[in-house]
């Protein structure tokens, strides 16, 4: 039998539906994602810690999950939001479905609510703190919960997702059907690339590989003098959740790197690396997420459907004369990518890895393979 179950928002406004995956109470920032799969991806993302997932397409769950589709060894949002839940996958792949996916994981999700409204209501008055109950509190007593919530400015949360520990990874992009890579696609490995683990996803490393890199993955901490010492190729740095400005260190660490060899940021990585050039950053009011942002490169003319997830972006007046805007969003003009050509070094706001996709940025792997080569 299901339960009933309630979303409540800092601002007062109420849901009802059903809960489903854990039973229980869960708090964290509600955004939303305009994707129409890839739901075990954006879970898994260490981009979401800390946040409730509302997608914006009504149907989910219908393939199930399986353990090849994970970014993370875990899910890193804290809540789920659907219209409609399927309770039987098909698809050949499926291991288990979304709803026992998010129970053995304790992630709480709500089904059965007008994701529509919501979807319109946080556009209109901007992400916020919520929180999923089935517990039985009154909505008024959850929304109060709602908002003394601390909100995402001002959290170091990369730090609390990174790699403890450096380590060592060589495998390349599995094959969808048998879930195996080749030993080696492009040969032996040409590039030692070190990649700051800022809450990065498995794929960034798989297209790295795929590229004819040996990745070393530290922990977000590790000075320049450190990375360094390990005479790489290239450094990457990769996406991650909270704040760019609250990663300690970062921004100095990576002013530290810039001009003593070639730098690819994504992300929260292109985010600090536009703080490293003495730029700023700022909270957006209800971000991008979602596989359908149109972005132009101002280079080529070209435009590129890119998947997307961040609530912060970098302010292009700060950067003026200090790096090159390269990409934009043709939706808000947002900066989509920098350059700066003298160091080296380049960066998106958007996901080229992209899994499940689309696929037109996948390219960018291969320009930081060239750059590396000289």
């Amino acid at each position: 039998m299901t339960k009933r179950a309630v979303l409540a928002l800092a601002d007062g406004t109420t849901f009802e539906g059903r809960a489903f995956g854990a039973v229980g109470e869960t708090v964290g920032e509600v955004v939303f994602n305009t994707s129409m799969y890839g739901y075990q991806e954006i879970l898994t993302d260490p981009s979401y810690v800390g946040q409730i997932v509302t997608m914006s397409y009504p149907e989910m769950g219908n393939v199930g999950t399986t353990p090849e589709d994970e970014e993370a060894g875990k899910p890193h949002a804290v809540g789920m939001v659907v219209r409609a839940l399927a309770s039987q996958p098909s698809n050949w792949r499926s291991k288990e479905s979304l709803d026992a996916y998010l129970k053995r994981h304790n992630v709480a999700g709500i089904e059965g609510l007008d994701t529509r409204r919501l979807v319109r209501h946080l556009r209109t008055h901007g992400a916020q703190m919520g929180v999923i109950s089935s517990e039985g509190l009154s909505p008024n007593a959850l929304a109060e919960r709602a908002r003394t919530a601390h909100g995402m400015e001002g959290l170091d949360l990369a730090t609390g997702v990174s790699t403890k520990t450096p380590y060592t990874f060589t495998a390349p992009s599995p094959d969808v059907f048998t879930g195996i890579g080749e030993a080696h696609p492009q040969g032996e490995p040409r590039f030692d690339v070190v990649a700051y683990d800022y809450g990065l996803k498995k794929s960034m490393l798989h297209f790295l590989v795929d590229v004819g890199c040996r990745v070393t993955v530290v922990p977000s901490h590790t000075t320049a003098d450190e990375v360094l010492a390990r005479k790489p190729h290239g450094v990457f740095l990769a996406n991650g959740p909270g704040d760019p400005a609250a990663v300690k260190g970062a921004d100095r660490t990576v002013a530290a790197l810039l001009g003593k060899v070639p730098v690819f940021g994504i992300c929260l990585g292109h985010q600090i690396m536009a703080l490293a050039l003495g730029g700023r950053t700022y909270k957006m009011k209800f971000g991008h997420r979602g596989g359908n942002q149109p972005v132009k490169d101002l280079t080529t003319g070209k435009v590129e459907i890119t998947a997307q997830n961040h609530g912060f972006a970098v302010d292009d007046a700060s950067l003026k004369g200090k790096a090159v805007v390269t990409h934009i969003n043709l939706n808000d003009g947002t900066v989509e990518g920098l350059a700066v050509p003298d160091a080296r070094a380049f960066s998106v706001q958007y996901h080229p890895e992209a899994s499940p996709g689309p696929h037109d940025a996948r390219y960018l792997f291969g320009r930081f393979a060239k750059l590396m080569a000289g």
